[in-house]
């Protein structure tokens, strides 16, 4: 048994960066959780109107809604078996901002087909996306987002292309620093650039099987549907 990550990236896992290859190896199978600590040098928002959308997101943890320098971060990889029985691993992710930290949660599973990640994000799981993972020729990762479906008791509907975004994320790692770097945009096709962060952090490694998951890194809702 080995990752969803290496499961979903297949022969192309092995030609991330090693410390790349050790961070996306957690789960269920290596029984380990990471944990990234740095600072985004920088927070960014688009245009003035998309504030209220991301206030909104920001009710059940989606998005940030404020801009900011040289934010401390935190990301949470954890492990877990969720309600339905599948491998997950957390990424939430806190910004300490001035005057209140914001979270950005989203759980990933394998998707059905064993051939990407679905990513469902926020406290309650209403969005769902597919993700694509690649490994680029400088041994960095790169991840790419599908189009959004909403999901909420029985409604079960694409988000409009007018309204939606992708995002796109890089990560490598940074052998002179000892760092991660990472760099997350998010778009929409026809307003431009919506949302997005980028900064770095080191990570450390422990053993889910005896810290196991702590109080409040999993959704208050789950969901089936991929």
């Amino acid at each position: 048994m080995t990752s969803i990550f290496r499961t979903a990236m297949g022969a192309d896992f092995d030609r991330l960066h090693p410390q790349l290859r050790r961070r996306f190896s957690v789960g269920l199978a290596s029984g380990q959780a990471c944990t990234g600590r740095g600072v985004m040098d920088r927070i960014w928002h688009g245009p003035a109107f998309v504030k209220p959308f991301l206030a909104l997101g920001a009710t059940r943890n989606i998005l940030v809604p404020r801009a900011g320098r040289a934010v401390p971060f935190v990301i949470e990889n954890v492990p877990y078996t969720d309600s339905f029985g599948r491998e997950t691993v957390s990424f939430v992710r806190t910004f300490d901002l001035p005057g209140r930290a914001r979270r950005f949660d989203a759980q990933m599973v394998l998707g059905p087909k064993g051939d990407r990640i679905l990513d469902y994000l926020g406290t309650h799981q209403h969005l769902a996306t597919d993700l694509r993972f690649h490994a680029e020729p400088d041994g960095s990762l790169l991840i790419r987002s599908g189009a959004h479906r909403f999901r909420e008791g029985v409604v079960d509907a694409r988000v409009p292309e007018l309204i939606g975004a992708t995002a796109e994320v890089r990560e490598s790692y940074d052998d002179a620093a000892g760092r991660f770097r990472i760099r997350v945009s998010v778009v929409n096709r026809y307003f431009g650039p919506l949302f997005g962060y980028e900064g770095s952090f080191t990570a450390t490694y422990t053993d889910v099987r005896r810290c196991g998951v702590r109080p409040g890194l999993r959704p208050v809702r789950e969901e089936a549907r991929a």
